[in-house]
């Protein structure tokens, strides 16, 4: 890593995860394999701070723990780039269960429990297809009914989503970056 840190993939130490080496890779993982309109891809770090504000405005009394988790859901991405989810699944459980290694070694780095509790995780989810959704069809060239049919309907239509506008709208690379350290370190204080 950047940080000077060796990070096993295969068996990943949380003394090895770093904020600054994960926003770096995460700003730099193109969402929909650059497949997106805009100036700039839209990329993984993006993605991540549009679903914890999703999550966010789904649930206004998250805690700061389940905010970061939120945040940090798709963060093993970092070392792993972004697979489309029809691909990971026909990879099988290896690639899972590595992603899961990693995703909890994360975790624990800061301080956080190493899984999500099932419940959270539902709700995550709910932001992360929702994410996905929004993105499909501002970014992707998504009809909304094919968007609805891969990820499902929005529970809050993108008005309500405060500052959707320039959540939604691709940022460069340093932007993305900062801005996803920028939601970590306002959760963490």
């Amino acid at each position: 890593m950047l940080s000077g840190r060796r990070l096993d993939i295969l068996d990943p130490s949380p003394l090895d995860v770093e904020l600054p080496d994960i926003a770096h890779g995460l700003a730099r993982v193109a969402r929909w394999n650059g497949q997106t309109f805009g100036d700039y891809p839209f990329s993984v770090a993006q993605h991540s701070v549009l679903v914890l504000e999703l999550f966010r405005a789904a649930n206004a009394d998250a805690t700061p723990v389940a905010q970061l988790q939120a945040l940090l859901h798709d963060a093993p991405e970092y070392v792993m780039g972004d697979i489309i989810s029809p691909f990971k699944a026909a990879m099988g459980g290896n690639y899972k269960d590595v992603e899961n290694r990693l995703l909890s070694a994360i975790y624990l780095r800061f301080s956080l429990p190493a899984t999500m509790p099932a419940a959270l995780a539902k709700q995550v989810k709910k932001a992360d297809r929702e994410a996905a959704f929004f993105e499909a069809i501002h970014l992707a060239g998504f009809e909304d009914s094919e968007a609805r049919k891969f990820f499902g309907a929005p529970s809050l239509p993108a008005f309500d989503v405060d500052a959707f506008d320039r959540l939604i709208r691709p940022w460069p690379t340093r932007e993305a970056h900062d801005r996803f350290v920028a939601a970590f370190t306002e959760i963490s204080v």
